[in-house]
């Protein structure tokens, strides 16, 4: 039985590299949008949200010098003049951003970001710049679907700022361009090996023998490397979240795995007895009765499993988003952003299908949905109790599946933490400081502060306020006048100290959208309707 998994493993992945070089996403043009790095950028008199448990702060002038953020300057205080005689000085050839009554971020971090797919008509400018738009300039790439080949060539163009994207750390799927199956600890510490020397900054995994996984994440925290994982259902009920932690595994990916960790009247699943795993509605719509087979909140498993995971510096990546249509299908189907910025194919991939993954709306109504908001309700209190604790919790997303669209998905994860409980300040420290530490990489990102590297986002609304002002779209707003306007979406997102314009990212996307469904007279239609 091992050996026939560990056979499906390696074809999977052998299938994935095959698709890639026969089938591979489009890779980035270079880069025509955005204005800088300067030597020096002043952004001046912005309000600070920082990710440090600061409240906010302005106005501040912001001062960048080769890419590192030189200065934090109070200028004054709110509804007053501002004060000249505190404002840094303009050196020759500097650039100044006006952006008083803005409110100034630390760039987002998407730590679940695949980059697009050929199948789905999701070329890799199309999903830069839509994650770009919403201020997004880091992601995390979960398994490198496009070949690891690939995600380096990006993450490479990106690191020199020759493409119009976010920072990259190119994880790899386990297993993935191995020339056998691998079967024995020995050939996953060599295969994580080859791994790292192509450059990888980490691995993905999936369903794992227990003897494979714990070799390869050995192998892998040897050479400085972080992983995260997809506990599959096909291994979880002998390798769950804890057995993942212990050993050394950075972050949980979704939940898969953390309910099993705190069963205590079953080893496994209550699986019907018809399922098949192979049949996506099957597998998406009993999981919505996981969480009630667990431990019950704060129950002495449940606190055990909480507190075991917190003390060994275990990250959750929720990604909540990605399965909020299981709960509200209507909702996420008629999402105002689809018909606008959503690609004919990735329209047709959502819709439901026996063999496009996530696409299992087979027979999906109320009885299903009613599952999974009890579902989210226990998960949400995981979560935020975890957080409560001193545990991390990060943005990850994982869009371009089930009716989520890049970039606009991260604002509705944020959404959903805070549905979660946690305050709008912990939402943007999930965002920024938390994905930064989990990555590593937090001496140079996740903060405004001296020092860091420049990565900001800039929105014209106050975000704490409603985090919906941060969609692409904004949010609805009645002014004086009695007219109905719109309000917000990202002004600029800055990386590298570059200044984007993020608006026009946007419009660069539509017009994208615009010109393929010209180009093959794709109208969107809602499922089943002629």
């Amino acid at each position: 039985m091992k050996k026939n998994l560990n056979l499906l493993i390696a074809c999977l992945c052998l299938v994935i590299q095959v698709f890639a070089q026969q089938n591979g996403v489009k890779k980035a043009e270079p880069r025509k949008e955005g204005d800088g790095p300067y030597t020096q950028l002043i952004i001046r008199g912005v309000t600070l949200i920082n990710s440090t448990g600061s409240p906010p702060l302005g106005p501040v002038d912001i001062v960048v010098e080769n890419n590192r953020i030189a200065q934090i300057s109070v200028v004054g205080t709110p509804n007053q003049p501002i004060n000249a005689a505190r404002r840094p000085k303009l050196i020759s050839g500097g650039k100044e951003l006006n952006a008083e009554g803005m409110f100034l971020m630390p760039g987002f971090i998407d730590m679940h970001a695949h980059i697009g797919g050929a199948n789905k008509g999701t070329d890799a400018d199309y999903v830069f710049k839509l994650w770009m738009a919403h201020g997004i300039t880091t992601i995390r790439e979960p398994g490198s679907m496009n070949g690891i080949d690939w995600t380096l060539d990006q993450k490479a163009k990106s690191a020199k700022n020759e493409i119009t994207a976010p920072r990259i750390y190119a994880y790899t799927v386990f297993g993935q361009g191995s020339k056998t199956p691998i079967s024995t600890p020995e050939q996953a510490r060599n295969w994580v090996r080859e791994n790292a020397k192509k450059g990888s900054d980490g691995i993905k995994f999936f369903g794992v023998a227990p003897n494979i996984i714990a070799a390869a994440i050995d192998e892998n925290k040897k050479l400085g490397l972080r992983a995260m994982a997809h506990h599959a259902q096909t291994d979880v009920g002998r390798w769950n979240a804890m057995n993942s932690a212990k050993a050394g595994l950075t972050s949980l990916e979704h939940w898969y795995g953390l309910p099993e960790a705190m069963f205590t009247d079953r080893t496994i699943q209550h699986y019907s007895n018809d399922y098949n795993y192979q049949n996506e509605q099957d597998r998406f719509g009993e999981a919505g009765t996981l969480w009630k087979q667990a431990a019950a909140p704060y129950s002495e498993r449940w606190n055990k499993v909480m507190n075991e995971l917190i003390a060994l510096n275990f990250t959750l990546t929720p990604t909540m988003d990605i399965y909020e249509a299981n709960r509200d299908l209507m909702r996420a189907r008629t999402a105002e952003w689809h018909a606008d910025y959503t690609m004919p194919k990735l329209w047709d991939f959502y819709s439901p299908s026996w063999n496009s993954h996530g696409s299992y709306w087979h027979s999906w109504g109320t009885e299903q949905e009613v599952d999974w908001k009890e579902n989210y309700q226990l998960w949400m209190k995981f979560i935020n109790e975890y957080k409560n604790r001193g545990g991390r919790v990060t943005v990850g997303t994982d869009a371009g599946f089930i009716y989520q669209l890049f970039g606009f998905s991260y604002v509705r994860e944020m959404e959903l933490l805070r549905e979660s409980g946690f305050h709008p300040l912990e939402v943007i420290k999930a965002a920024t400081l938390n994905g930064a530490e989990a990555l590593g990489v937090d001496k140079d990102l996740g903060s405004v502060e001296i020092g860091k590297l420049a990565d900001f986002v800039i929105v014209a609304e106050n975000p704490l306020a409603n985090l919906q002002v941060l969609y692409g779209t904004g949010a609805i707003k009645l002014n004086a006048n009695n007219e109905v306007i719109r309000a917000g979406g990202v002004k600029y997102t800055i990386k590298d100290g570059i200044v984007y314009d993020a608006k026009k990212l946007l419009e660069e996307v539509k017009e994208m959208v615009k010109a393929e469904k010209a180009k093959t007279g794709y109208s969107l239609k809602q499922p089943g309707v002629k």
